[in-house]
């Protein structure tokens, strides 16, 4: 690793809790009935979220499909939301793809961005590395982009244990910390007694959103985060100003919503709560199913006991 390189891994391990923190939706992605990005559409979501109070914006994540564009597509989704951001909130740019090779390819791209940090999956089709080839290809991206990584951990085929992702962050310290998700509880609870306290814990456990934060989670990237930002900032303040009745309340209404919500298509239902708070209804990428009326039914009665 370069000198520059490690002089900038020290500055960013002061700050990275200061600066990747408190509620980071992800952007969904607002594709048209052929499928293709509306790019005109991305400065109102993302001023949406940002008038709703949240710390951050994630692009490219599951909820906005990053899984399904193309390299070009993802340089212009990058770019475009980048721009509409305008430097009011940290950017991450989220990385769902299958080799070492290509995330670097990616994010040589977007060279010139400030980006916050990168939000990589594990590889997740099929075939399974090994932990040291694990550790090595964050290590092969970091020293490449210089740019700090969290780990989505998400992948069923590869979801990485408690003690890989600490030892990941331990070997390659640009490694800053991770999104735990997959409704793992536990594992928030293991990682916040063991990780550094320079690094940092996300949770994109929906339905826990609270018990997350009350056991010290520095902040939720997750669907309930991009469907209802303002609610979740309101949870996550509410935490910290150790409020727990009013974090309860609003734990069991958003648990409501949770309940009905079907995973198979969960962006497309996260797009339609955004169009009940006044965003154009965009479609998902095929072969998503789109929201069916029934689901738009239970869906509006769940978002009434939140007012909405």
């Amino acid at each position: 690793m370069s000198t520059a390189v490690l002089e900038k891994t020290k500055v960013q391990s002061r700050n990275v809790r200061d600066t990747l923190k408190g509620i980071m939706p992800p952007f969904t992605m607002p594709f048209d009935k052929r499928g293709d990005v509306v790019f005109s559409a991305i400065k109102e979501q993302v001023d949406f979220a940002v008038d709703q109070g949240v710390d951050g914006i994630v692009v490219g994540g599951s909820t906005g499909e990053g899984h399904t564009l193309g390299a070009d597509e993802f340089t212009k989704v990058m770019r475009t939301s980048y721009d509409a951001l305008a430097g009011r909130k940290p950017f991450v740019a989220g990385l769902i793809v299958q080799s070492t090779r290509e995330a670097i390819e990616r994010i040589r791209a977007l060279r010139d961005l400030d980006i916050a940090a990168l939000q990589i999956t594990p590889v997740h089709y099929l075939f399974k590395p090994s932990a040291e080839n694990t550790v090595e290809h964050f290590r092969a991206i970091y020293e490449e982009t210089g740019i700090p990584i969290l780990i989505y951990n998400v992948i069923p085929w590869n979801y990485l244990s408690v003690e890989l992702m600490l030892r990941v962050m331990r070997e390659v310290p640009g490694v800053v910390g991770m999104k735990q998700s997959s409704g793992d509880l536990k594992s928030v609870s293991d990682l916040m007694g063991a990780v550094a306290p320079n690094n940092v814990v996300l949770t994109g456990i929906d339905a826990l959103l609270y018990p997350s934060f009350a056991l010290g989670a520095h902040g939720a990237i997750s669907a309930l985060t991009a469907a209802l930002p303002g609610t979740c900032v309101k949870l996550f303040k509410a935490v910290q100003a150790k409020d727990h009745d009013t974090a309860l309340d609003i734990h069991n209404k958003l648990n409501k919503l949770w309940n009905v919500l079907r995973h198979d298509n969960l962006p497309a239902c996260v797009k339609y709560i955004q169009h009940r708070q006044g965003l154009p209804l965009f479609q998902p990428r095929a072969p998503m199913d789109d929201v069916s009326d029934e689901q738009k039914k239970v869906i509006d009665q769940a978002l009434k006991s939140i007012g909405i």
